[in-house]
């Protein structure tokens, strides 16, 4: 049923999904024990390695791939394919120098970092009263993710919503990219859409993890903070649809479109998730993660693909 369905439909149910597991790794404030630092940064920094390489395959095998091969079918780049390089370097570093310049532009905002990954250091060193209100310890859990006090409220919460858009809505992007191409090429089918997904999915339950746990660590009630680590999901229905709509729409920028997802998604992982994982001393146990999340997504799309 679902795989008869408009690509649109199909994409907006898979980053619903996504969206669903973002909440998912979010709701394990309720569960996990946030005074143990030393536990829960190892976690994090695992988890995140592990997502890191889930994109990283899920880059080549479901966005790169597919979009060397519609490139070469379209005969647009030369008869003998000499020239396919080209669309697909293009939309690679236009998906990566969108993330660069929206990160400054973000950072000229609000000079404080904005990452939603590097918050663990800064949680660790705010100011924890007993004394401190519920909405003293909100705002001070804020200032995890560099949103400072000295701005008001509103565009406080503004620029954490932002941020979090900022990592999200590329992942969501390439989902519905993926949901759009099918039948475009040979790699292009339904079983590849949904790995990738599934892969999206498998590195967004880390991620409403890392935004959920050092808000609760710094002393934010369990539910503001369990909503934050889902919000960060919940742009991806938005990218998903967008994405899948222009590439039906547009056949010539299919190769562009995929090779942007994969840029933009890359650039996240190497300029974000890889560093952090390093910051904390947990370095082995991240590359561990990363090796084991490129296997996981390399098996789903080799096997099932």
């Amino acid at each position: 049923m679902i795989r008869d369905a408009n690509p649109i439909l199909q994409a907006f149910l898979g980053t619903c999904f996504t969206w669903g597991l973002t909440a998912l790794g979010a709701a394990l404030v309720y569960l996990l024990d946030i005074d143990d630092k030393v536990k829960s940064q190892k976690m994090l920094d695992t988890m995140l390695g592990f997502a890191g390489g889930v994109m990283l395959a899920a880059s080549y095998w479901s966005l790169l791939a597919p979009a060397i091969e519609i490139a070469e079918e379209s005969e647009l780049y030369g008869a003998d394919g000499r020239w396919v390089f080209l669309p697909v370097s293009i939309g690679f570093a236009l998906g990566a120098g969108a993330m660069l310049a929206t990160e400054s532009i973000l950072r000229l905002m609000q000079p404080n970092s904005t990452n939603k990954h590097d918050t663990s250091k800064k949680c660790d060193d705010l100011p924890k009263n007993e004394k401190f209100d519920q909405k003293e310890k909100d705002l001070n859990a804020m200032a995890c993710f560099g949103v400072g006090r000295n701005v008001d409220e509103s565009r406080r919460v503004l620029l954490l919503v932002i941020a979090i858009t900022l990592h999200n809505f590329p992942e969501g992007l390439a989902v519905g990219v993926g949901f759009g191409s099918i039948g475009q090429s040979v790699k292009s089918t339904f079983a590849s859409a949904v790995n990738l997904a599934v892969g999206v999915g498998l590195q967004n339950f880390p991620e409403g993890f890392v935004v959920s746990m050092p808000l609760r660590r710094a002393g934010m009630a369990p539910f503001r903070a369990f909503m934050w680590g889902q919000l960060s999901g919940i742009v991806e229905p938005v990218g998903g649809i967008l994405g899948a709509a222009a590439v039906m729409y547009i056949q010539p920028l299919l190769p562009y479109a995929l090779s942007f997802a994969a840029g933009a998604m890359i650039f996240v992982v190497v300029d974000d998730l890889i560093p952090e994982t390093s910051r904390s001393g947990n370095s082995k146990l991240a590359t561990i993660g990363i090796i084991a999340g490129f296997i996981v997504m390399m098996s789903l799309d080799v096997a099932f693909g």
